[in-house]
């Protein structure tokens, strides 16, 4: 790089800086933005099936012992006393 001047070399990178800095700023900014609208999205999405799972769970269990509860509390005893007849042989003459 014979005659070139460090001033003009500073001076060209200052003006590749000044160029380029809007637009690879932008870039950057969007995909920061869309690193963070990922991760929300994804934080959210994952909260949600939590949510839905965890009513799904309480809503079975509730069902459950519902249920067991009904067929715990059906009558299992019999229907009243039983009759019984008592007879006796006729005697043999």
């Amino acid at each position: 790089m014979r005659g070139v001047r460090g001033g003009t070399v500073g001076a060209a990178a200052a003006a590749c800086a000044v160029c380029c800095a809007a637009p690879v700023l932008t870039l950057l900014g969007i995909a920061a933005t869309g690193a963070a609208a990922t991760a929300f999205a994804a934080a959210f999405a994952g909260l949600v099936f939590a949510l839905v799972v965890a009513v799904a769970t309480v809503a079975a269990v509730v069902a459950r012992r519902r249920q067991a509860r009904r067929i715990a509390c059906q009558d299992a005893t019999p229907p009243g006393p039983v009759h019984v007849e008592l007879r006796t042989r006729p005697q043999e003459l």
